[in-house]
């Protein structure tokens, strides 16, 4: 199913080439943004963001604001017809008659996919559940590339919350795409990376390996990305108390780093990393929130200047199959097609990326 926009869903959609002029033009505007300050003069974006936000809204905002376009858009469904039962898929296309570009923020599972299935205008993935984070992503590529200066030969060491985290998900997906990096899952054991990102880095010729001890792990590091326990994807205040502590970055434990690794963390941080890490020349996470504008000025530009069409369902319709994920988007929104890559007994949905295993006959 094809739509006549570019969208950002997932950034493994587009090719490593398209990924690596982004970051060219976003290292651009970083040197010199006063040189865009007018590029989308008399442009609207809609910010649909169904899910509290302060960086990721802002940073969006900020970039469409210095580009010398405008913005609307809702920061708490409460406010808008959501909060009557109108569904996505009218909101969206509601919004999509008002704006030239829609970026979406929402908790449930591949509904900014689902959203780009009928809005008439390009739609940025501003994050969907646990799922997908491709903005953050590219801000993470950006950061990289400035600060440590290549994109490759890296020992990535990812820890925190690893099955909820979309932004260590998302993360994995695109550096598994550049040659020799290796990654480090430091996690507890129900915390761990879900299987179809280590599916994914594997069928991408990348390696990895899962271990529980941050200090065991820290001396091998280039770079240590880190994530705070989100208490809004557990199921109970009990699993959360649980889990919540069980990963703290303390400047003892930065003496155990290179002088070189870089500490590097989306926000918003809780506990995770004390306070006294901040005086480290090696903690880079305000400094990527920063280049998260620079680079979201770049994907702003470069959607509303393409002309490309994006595929957006490439799988099959199951008439009878349901997503087992009870946090996918079609569990929500019945009116959407139901859409499954693959053959035989094991399928893939199309929207969250969950397995279904099909009964034999």
């Amino acid at each position: 199913m094809f739509s006549d926009f570019p969208h950002l869903i997932d950034l493994n959609d587009y090719p490593v080439t398209w990924w690596n002029g982004l970051l060219d033009l976003g290292e651009k505007i970083l040197q010199n943004p006063a040189l865009y300050a007018n590029s989308c003069k008399g442009k609207l974006m809609g910010t649909l963001f169904y899910e509290p936000s302060t960086r990721t809204q802002m940073s969006f905002q900020t970039a469409m604001l210095r580009l010398g376009g405008t913005v609307i858009g809702f920061d708490n469904p409460s406010t808008s017809s959501v909060a009557k039962g109108e569904n996505l898929k009218d909101t969206t296309k509601i919004v999509s008659g008002y704006a030239d570009v829609i970026v979406i923020r929402h908790p449930t599972v591949g509904s900014a996919k689902a959203a780009a299935l009928t809005a008439d205008c390009p739609v940025i993935n501003a994050g969907d559940g646990g799922h997908l984070h491709p903005t953050q992503t590219l801000t993470d590529l950006l950061t990289l590339k400035v600060e440590k200066k290549t994109l490759s030969g890296l020992t990535i060491g990812l820890c925190g919350d690893l099955y909820n985290g979309r932004t260590v998900h998302s993360l994995c997906k695109a550096m598994s795409c550049y040659p020799d990096n290796h990654f480090i899952m430091i996690s507890t054991k129900e915390l761990r990376m879900p299987s179809y990102i280590k599916d994914f880095i594997r069928a991408n010729g990348g390696t990895f390996e899962e271990v529980k001890s941050l200090e065991d792990a820290i001396p091998k590091l280039d770079v240590l990305y880190m994530t705070r326990i989100q208490k809004e994807r557990f199921a109970s205040e009990e699993e959360y108390l649980a889990q919540k502590d069980t990963y703290i970055l303390t400047p003892k434990k930065m003496q155990l780093a290179k002088q070189d690794m870089i500490v590097m963390h989306p926000l918003p941080r809780v506990d995770e990393i004390a306070v006294a890490v901040d005086d480290d020349p090696r903690a880079m996470y305000f400094k990527q929130a920063k280049y998260g504008m620079y680079i979201r000025m770049a994907l702003i530009l470069t959607m509303l200047q393409s002309t490309a069409r994006t595929e957006l369902l490439v799988g099959e319709v199951r008439p009878g199959v349901a997503c087992p994920n009870t946090k996918c988007i079609t569990c929500a929104e019945a009116y959407l097609p139901k859409s499954f890559m693959g053959k035989g007994s094991t399928l893939t949905c199309e929207y969250c990326d969950q397995r279904v295993l099909l009964a034999h006959e």
